[in-house]
């Protein structure tokens, strides 16, 4: 009995902690795990599925904000996306990787 209400509790413990793990775009971007290109859009640096499916997923959402954002300015989408990516570059926390517009990669 003590020995399965101490799984219990180990098991109810580790499910607490699933939110805490789960990766988040400010959390890979500060583990090197992604990068900011200077199309306004993430890239996966370490190509591990969560972090590609975090990739996929802020690029769509990006790619849905400049949409709006072109169609309320008239701007082309990569007009929009580029400059928001100045934008993001400006705000990034110190160790952060980003493209610049010659195609390298270097850290802030």
């Amino acid at each position: 009995m003590k020995s399965r209400i101490t799984t219990l509790l180990i098991l109810f413990g580790l499910l607490m902690a699933m939110p805490a793990l789960a990766l988040d775009l400010h959390s890979a971007r500060n583990a090197g795990m992604v990068g900011e290109k200077v199309d306004g859009y993430a890239q996966a640096l370490n190509a591990t599925p969560d972090v590609q499916a975090l990739v996929a997923d802020v690029n769509a959402k990006r790619q849905q904000e400049y949409a709006r954002i072109s169609k309320e300015n008239g701007q082309p989408i990569d007009v929009v996306a580029k400059l928001a990516a100045q934008q993001i570059v400006t705000n990034l926390g110190a160790g952060a990787s980003y493209q610049t517009s010659d195609g390298a990669w270097k850290k802030k």
